[in-house]
C-alpha cells in the first residue's frame, strides 16, 4: 500500500499550469509576496547570491558612495583639496579620486584637505570606509564559511525494468573531494490530480528506496525506487507513467567533513522528463596503476535499453 503523507509545506492546493516545486538549483519556486523585510535578511542576500553579483554589488556601492562625496567636496570648495582647473568635469574628477583614497585610507599625498570644511567630510568619509571595507570582508568570510552541500545530480532520472517490475533511477555524487559521511535520502512524490468538484489537488508520497542510506560515499551513488506493490505508482504503464502530473522531490542530507557538520541539498525531477529504457553508464573505471578514476564527465551518460 502507497505510504500516503500530509502536506509537508507545499500546500495540497494546485491549478492544471502550475509550475514545479524546486528549482533546478534546488531552491523552492516560490514567490514571497507582501513580505515584511528586516535588516538581517540583507546579510542573508548578500551570503546567497552568485560571486559575480556580490563583486559587482559592492563595486557599484563603491562608486556610487565616491561620486556622492565627490559632490559634496565640489560643494565644500575644490580649493580645499587642490587648485581648481577651472572645468567642472575635471574638478569632479579630481574630487571623485580624492575621494577614493580618503574612503580606502589610502592618500597618495598629492590631494589633502586644506580647509575645515574638506576635513570634516573627509574624517567622516574614512570613518564610513572603514566600516564598508569591514563589513565587505565579513561578508567574504561568511561566503566562503557558510556550510553549504555541493552534490551533482544526474540531469535525467531513468525509468527502467528492474527485477519482476520497473524502478525509477537517478545518481549523485559529491563535486567536492572530501568524503560525504553518512549520506542519506528522503524521496518524496507529489502527485496533482483532479477530484470530483473539478479542482486539482496534490497528494504526497514517501517513496521507499532500495538503499536510503550509506556510511560513505567516495565515488557515485544510484538511488532505485522500485515500483512494488507499495509504491503509489504501481499497476502504471510506463507511457502512463510519463504522463502523470508528478514531481519527484528530493532532500539530500550528509557530515561535510570540510564544515564538520551536517549539510543539506534539494533537488528534482519531473515525472514527464524521466527517460524511458534506458540505463546509466559506468563513470568510474581502474587505470593502469589499479586506481579507481572517477570520471565527472560520464557521470550523466545513459544509453539505451532497447535493441
Amino acid at each position: 500500500m502507497a505510504n500516503k503523507i500530509k502536506d509537508p509545506g507545499l500546500g495540497n492546493a494546485s491549478i492544471e499550469g502550475a509550475k514545479r516545486m524546486i528549482n533546478a538549483d534546488g531552491t523552492f519556486n516560490v514567490l514571497h509576496k507582501n513580505k515584511t523585510k528586516s535588516l538581517s535578511e540583507g546579510y542573508h542576500y548578500l551570503v546567497n547570491v552568485s560571486w559575480a553579483y556580490f563583486f559587482g554589488l559592492s563595486f557599484l556601492v563603491y562608486v556610487l558612495i565616491n561620486g556622492l562625496f565627490a559632490f559634496v567636496y565640489l560643494f565644500v570648495g575644490i580649493e580645499q583639496i587642490i587648485a581648481s582647473s577651472g572645468n567642472v568635469y575635471k574638478d569632479f574628477l579630481n574630487a571623485f579620486f580624492f575621494s577614493t583614497q580618503t574612503f580606502t585610507t589610502l592618500g597618495y599625498g598629492a590631494m589633502s584637505p586644506q580647509g575645515v570644511g574638506s576635513g570634516i567630510v573627509s574624517s567622516i568619509e574614512a570613518f564610513l570606509g572603514l566600516l564598508f571595507f569591514a563589513f565587505v570582508t565579513g561578508l567574504v568570510y561568511g561566503r566562503f564559511s557558510k556550510p553549504k552541500a555541493s552534490i551533482r545530480f544526474t540531469k535525467h532520472a531513468v525509468l527502467r525494468d528492474f527485477n519482476i517490475t520497473k524502478a525509477i533511477m537517478f545518481r549523485i555524487v559529491n563535486n567536492r573531494k572530501s568524503i560525504m559521511i553518512n549520506p542519506r535520502v528522503v524521496l518524496t512524490l507529489s502527485l496533482s490530480k483532479k477530484n470530483n468538484l473539478g479542482e486539482y489537488v496534490n497528494n504526497f508520497y514517501a517513496l521507499k528506496l532500495e538503499r536510503n542510506h550509506i556510511t560513505y560515499l567516495p565515488t557515485t551513488w544510484t538511488i532505485v525506487h522500485e515500483i512494488d506493490d507499495e509504491s503509489p505508482l504501481f499497476g502504471i504503464s510506463k507511457e502512463a507513467l510519463i504522463q502523470q502530473k508528478g514531481e519527484l522531490l528530493v532532500m539530500v542530507s550528509y557530515y561535510d567533513e570540510s564544515f564538520n557538520q551536517e549539510v543539506h541539498q534539494m533537488h528534482s525531477y519531473l515525472l514527464k522528463d524521466l527517460m524511458v529504457d534506458y540505463k546509466f553508464m559506468k563513470a568510474y573505471h581502474y587505470n593502469n596503476d589499479g586506481k579507481m578514476t572517477l570520471d565527472y564527465n560520464a557521470f550523466d551518460n545513459i544509453e539505451s535499453l532497447k535493441s
